[in-house]
């Protein structure tokens, strides 16, 4: 596992460049990475184009706060989605343009919100279902992910964006970009766009493992 001091230099550079290019704004969004010996999560309210690693929260397993700003108030949800993936090492919520959009216009379907359109969706992002909107910070929410967390890398929280977990914080931003370009090209076509066909997904699986 990577030094914490990596570790907390990596989430300030996932924000920056995420804040830069407008996936998120203002205080909106959170990040967070496991470590050895409890969690890193970003501060609640705080910017994350402006973050300082010196404040990014510690939590110990047991939930206790051990050093820096105080928690995001979704860290219930970060820390049921790790305990339900164990390989899971990073964690990126945004409030993205397009995902938000995608919930208010109609998703493709609650299992599916996007259709499979492009091989890059099939194989960095896979399925995303649609998780029912609920207050930001809901317990029930996270009980919810934590149930799926095993099974897909992201969900959409209906009005408030997506929620993207890999093997690092780095890799969630890539997952979390892929998903918001792919709402962004369906949005464009006017929600027309024809998913691939099974032969095309299958030679997906076949070639590069793809989970779909």
């Amino acid at each position: 596992m990577k030094a914490e001091s990596k570790i907390r230099e990596e989430i300030c550079n996932v924000g920056a460049s995420l804040y830069e290019r407008r996936y998120t704004v203002g205080s909106a969004g959170n990040i967070s990475a496991r470590l050895e010996d409890g969690w890193l999560i970003t501060p609640t309210d705080a910017c994350l184009g402006r973050l300082d690693p010196n404040e990014i929260a510690k939590v110990s397993f047991e939930g206790l706060h051990v050093s820096g700003g105080r928690p995001s108030k979704t860290l219930a949800l970060h820390r049921r989605l790790y305990e339900g993936s164990p390989e899971t090492q990073g964690v990126v919520h945004t409030h993205s343009t397009n995902l938000v959009a995608l919930t208010l216009a109609g998703v493709w379907s609650e299992n599916d919100v996007l259709p499979p359109i492009t091989p890059y969706y099939v194989m960095k992002v896979g399925h995303v279902p649609l998780v029912k909107y609920r207050r930001p910070g809901a317990p029930d929410v996270a009980e919810e992910i934590a149930a799926l967390a095993s099974k897909v890398r992201a969900v959409l929280l209906e009005r408030l964006g997506p929620v993207v977990w890999e093997k690092s914080v780095s890799h969630a931003s890539f997952a979390l970009e892929e998903l918001e370009e792919t709402a962004a090209l369906w949005l464009a076509n006017g929600r027309a766009s024809s998913p691939l066909p099974d032969e095309a997904i299958e030679e997906l699986r076949a070639t590069f493992g793809a989970h779909w």
